[in-house]
């Protein structure tokens, strides 16, 4: 699976006009019940969160696919669970997973609406919470407003590290191109000063 997150960066790089489409469909599948477990879209929206930042990529559009595709995988989750009932949680992908169910349940049984808008951000509960959210009966209403809230604060969270770094090292070198410059700049003005000196007193001698 890193193989693939590390091709995509690969190919986002190469081919920017598909960025936007690649960031969607790593979003919604992070977000889907179960296969966001096995998918960590994570890596590849830092990754793009750098290319932004470094001006390869507009980071409007990157925002807005990356926002839509974890909206949608959080809605089609939810609906999956208030369509098939408790059953979906005893699937045997979970079978290993009880104790992170038994979580993403007691965390939407006790906060409801802040289990589902924080929910996005606690790793392998991602993916759960909208279902058991659907599996409990959470009002629809209720619950995409905190799956909209969650996906707009979600995406710039994870593009903010690979951004900041790509602009401070940019930042980095514009200051050493500066100081490279302003010594440049030093040198030929202090030579200027000296030769001026060296045709003067030449002049001088001359006079005498």
């Amino acid at each position: 699976m890193q193989e693939l997150i590390t091709q995509a960066g690969q190919f986002i790089q190469t081919h920017q006009a598909w960025a936007g489409l690649i960031i969607f469909l790593m979003t919604f599948g992070e977000s889907l019940f179960v296969i966001g477990i096995f998918l960590p879209a994570t890596v590849l929206l830092m990754m793009s969160g750098g290319l932004v930042g470094s001006g390869t990529l507009p980071a409007l559009p990157i925002f807005l696919w990356g926002v839509a595709g974890a909206i949608l995988g959080d809605a089609l989750s939810y609906w999956f669970g208030k369509w098939f009932g408790p059953r979906v949680l005893r699937t045997k992908l979970l079978k290993t997973r009880r104790s992170t169910v038994a979580r993403a349940r007691l965390l939407c049984f006790r906060y409801g609406f802040l289990a589902v808008l924080v929910g996005r951000f606690l790793g392998p509960l991602r993916c759960l919470i909208p279902t058991v959210a659907g599996v409990m009966g959470m009002p629809e209403k209720k619950f995409q407003l905190a799956n909209i809230l969650s996906g707009i604060l979600w995406v710039p969270a994870l593009l903010a590290p690979g951004y900041l770094t790509a602009i401070s090292l940019d930042a980095a070198r514009h200051s050493r191109e500066s100081l490279i410059y302003s010594g440049l700049g030093s040198a030929v003005l202090i030579g200027i000063g000296v030769l001026i000196w060296i045709t003067r007193s030449a002049h001088q001698k001359k006079r005498r």
